[in-house]
């Protein structure tokens, strides 16, 4: 007695919900991945021997002309406090620094106590040595 199955099983394999899942995670870790901004004045950063890459919620630049800037908005010296203070208000954030080189070390420390003194965790943006 010969039994025989009336469905046949196909021994080929369909690509297409594969590519269709990598699709997904390649959008999926594009779009949540971090990435490095540049800050909208030209600045030359200095170097260090270690760069770590921080999520940057806040940045506050000075260029070697004493222009200052705040995530991008030109803001002159004195309204830096104000500005921090609006954007830190709400919760205790990250304030990058991307300072010149040239720029006299005082302008860095007021603007990293204003950053310390609304209680945000500071970093100074710098390259690595090449």
């Amino acid at each position: 007695m010969a039994l025989q199955s009336k469905n046949k099983i196909e021994a080929s394999f369909s690509m297409s919900s594969m590519t269709d899942i990598i699709f997904l995670l390649l959008i999926f870790f594009m779009l949540t991945s971090s990435f490095i901004t540049p800050s909208g004045l030209p600045v030359n950063l200095p170097s260090s021997e270690t760069s770590d890459i921080v999520m940057q919620e806040v940045t506050v630049t000075v260029t070697k002309d004493l222009r200052f800037s705040v995530n991008d908005r030109i803001v002159s010296r004195n309204e830096i406090k104000n500005e921090l203070s609006a954007l830190l208000q709400e919760k205790k954030g990250q304030v990058v620094l991307h300072i010149d080189k040239e720029v006299p070390v005082e302008y860095l420390v007021e603007i990293g106590g204003i950053a310390a003194s609304l209680e945000a965790n500071v970093s100074i943006a710098t390259t690595p040595y090449k």
